[in-house]
């Protein structure tokens, strides 16, 4: 893709290990018309959905609790962080991923979700854009104890919780992983919850 503010697009593959890492490098017009050349290395993860699961009746949420490498080398002691059900689209529409997942994840088969809104993740870095849903969720519609795929070794624990009682884990700096913040956040906006 070219603009009129974008030329002589250089792309030079650094990793395709897990993901694909590249360096662009690139010619950009500023605003007062002065070219310059620019680098960036840009990760390439694919794109994501996550949801925040309800249910009115209880007054609960589902949330998922997983091990994330990244937050462990940067000051998260354990490396554990409490989480909205999300997965990668895997080529796959944003709503049938996220059917998938909390299927896949929490062990729920849900079959309506709203989606919200779609966001760039660090659009600084990634080109990886999040797809954010809301359910409801019952009783009923429980098929398993979830926890993840064995064959991709998730290894995740489903914490149901009271809504109030995640909105306080969130004020006390107990959830910091930017997608549940901004689905709570919505669920109390809109009154998901009341």
């Amino acid at each position: 893709m070219i603009t009129k503010r974008i030329k002589n697009i250089v792309s030079k593959l650094l990793s395709d290990n897990y993901y694909i890492l590249k360096k662009i490098t690139f010619d950009y017009k500023l605003r007062n018309g002065k070219w310059v050349t620019q680098a960036r290395e840009v990760y390439n993860r694919g794109d994501g959905a996550g949801i925040l699961l309800y249910n009115k009746e209880k007054q609960t949420i589902i949330l998922i609790k997983q091990f994330r490498m990244p937050t462990y080398m940067n000051d998260n002691e354990d490396g554990m962080l409490i989480e909205v059900c999300a997965g990668m689209l895997d080529k796959d529409d944003p709503e049938a991923c996220i059917i998938r997942e909390t299927e896949e994840e929490v062990g729920y088969r849900i079959k309506e979700v709203k989606k919200v809104f779609e966001a760039y993740s660090s659009p600084g870095v990634m080109t990886e854009k999040m797809y954010f849903f809301v359910g409801e969720y019952t009783d009923a519609m429980k098929v398993s104890e979830g926890g993840g795929l064995d064959s991709e070794h998730e290894d995740i624990e489903v914490l149901e919780m009271p809504f109030k009682k995640a909105i306080d884990m969130l004020n006390h700096g107990e959830i910091f992983d930017t997608r549940t913040i901004v689905l709570l956040q919505y669920a109390q906006l809109h009154k998901l919850l009341e």
